[in-house]
């Protein structure tokens, strides 16, 4: 779409006075922000016009709507992040499978265990901040919180919780969780089970003792998790439509419907009020407009919000742990895969990918991104199947074969006068 340049002449005695304004305010300001990264803006409006770019991203485009297809999903919206420009942003299919009504850039769909990543975030921000540090003992704000172990209580950190490796056995009490009982009653009763264990040693997905972080902030900041995660990430990002419990998505005319397989066909599901009492671990609800902005602060390009040195140290490997997305693994061999802090990591022999996918009762979703290419791409499905599963793997096997002439055809235009 070509735009329209407006040219507008303004008296000098109005520019000079609106400079000396200008001037002043950011003399003034308290915090002074940095200014935009100009060669940031320019590889970001090259991006709509680089061909290979464009070319990737129809291929990509047709590529998903096959998926649809052939999985019989519903509906589901897609983004893609390249540098700090949102370049491709798609809604695909419908809400409901018995409804007419088209999924767009701002249906909300329960985002699940992509919950966890947003908890490490939050964390980040708040160690930025120096009201937290990574390594803190949990009992430093939680004094009454115990497993089995003393030792073990007592060498408990933050990191352990945000990486999966407090010692606990495998999902431990996600069984309570699906049954809806409150958080406290759950932790209280990690006391009574035998560690596989100790903490820091290996990793063992949690979503109770993964929620910990929730109530370690309420205690260290006297907000609740929720509060904290709608101040310090969903307001500065614009996240419009994130949320963080059941009554929001409910409450909210555009989402999507969850949906279970029944023979051959998806039919459509109640949203369940389960994971929300384990929020930081998935209670996120989000439209695929704010997963976009959200990508654009993960890939390096909002530094009022997180700095690189806090994303960096959350894609630092942390610990072991298998791929379980086996699509990530169709086009390239995964040499090492780690899990870091609230992020999968997979190694390939010439890249690494950060990523992490989240499902619960019919809702799906996935977000992966390069860090050092600083792309990433997102997808919110109201099923799971193939399409889910495989549209973020596709998507960055498709890169690698254009990477050098998309890179390539930017940096030649850069290097114009």
């Amino acid at each position: 779409m070509k735009t329209k340049r407006i040219w507008v002449i303004a008296p000098i005695a109005t520019v000079v006075a609106a400079a000396i304004w200008y001037v002043t305010a950011v003399l003034s300001s308290e915090k002074i922000l940095p200014l935009p990264n100009l060669t940031v803006r320019k590889k970001s409006a090259l991006h709509t016009n680089n061909p290979h770019l464009k070319n990737l991203l129809r291929n990509y485009e047709q590529e998903l709507n096959k998926l649809l297809v052939e999985s019989g999903t519903p509906g589901a919206a897609v983004a893609v992040v390249y540098d700090s420009a949102v370049v491709f942003m798609r809604g695909f299919g419908r809400r409901a499978s018995n409804s007419f009504v088209k999924v767009d850039a701002h249906t909300v769909f329960r985002i699940a265990s992509v919950s966890k990543p947003f908890a490490s975030f939050l964390t980040g921000i708040l160690v930025q901040d120096s009201v937290l540090r990574w390594e803190d003992k949990v009992t430093s704000y939680i004094p009454q919180f115990q497993l089995q172990d003393p030792e073990a209580t007592a060498a408990l950190e933050i990191e352990h919780l945000l990486s999966h490796t407090t010692g606990l056995p495998y999902h431990t009490y996600t069984n309570l969780v699906e049954e809806g009982t409150d958080l406290w009653p759950m932790l209280e009763r990690l006391r009574e089970v035998k560690l596989a264990n100790a903490p820091g040693e290996q990793y063992s997905y949690q979503n109770v003792a993964f929620s910990l972080i929730g109530e370690i902030i309420r205690q260290r900041t006297g907000l609740s998790y929720e509060d904290q995660l709608r101040n310090r990430v969903f307001l500065p990002l614009n996240m419009g439509d994130a949320s963080l419990n059941y009554d929001s998505i409910m409450n909210n005319p555009n989402h999507a419907t969850p949906h279970r397989k029944s023979g051959a066909h998806w039919v459509p599901a109640k949203i369940n009020n389960t994971y929300y009492n384990v929020a930081p671990a998935g209670g996120v609800n989000a439209s695929i407009s704010d997963m976009a902005a959200w990508m654009t602060a993960l890939l390096g390009y909002r530094p009022d919000v997180v700095s690189q040195q806090t994303l960096d140290r959350m894609y630092k490997p942390y610990v072991e742990a298998r791929s379980r997305n086996r699509n990530y693994s169709m086009t390239q061999r995964i040499t090492d895969a780690f899990y870091g802090l609230g992020w999968r990591i997979v190694y390939y022999p010439n890249d690494t990918l950060v990523y992490h996918g989240g499902y619960v009762t019919g809702f799906r979703s996935e977000i992966g991104l390069d860090p050092s290419d600083k792309i990433s791409v997102c997808i919110l499905a109201n099923a799971p199947g193939d399409l889910a599963d495989k549209a973020v793997p596709l998507f960055f096997s498709m890169y690698q074969l254009q990477r050098d002439s998309i890179i390539a055809w930017t940096q030649k235009e850069l290097a114009r006068p």
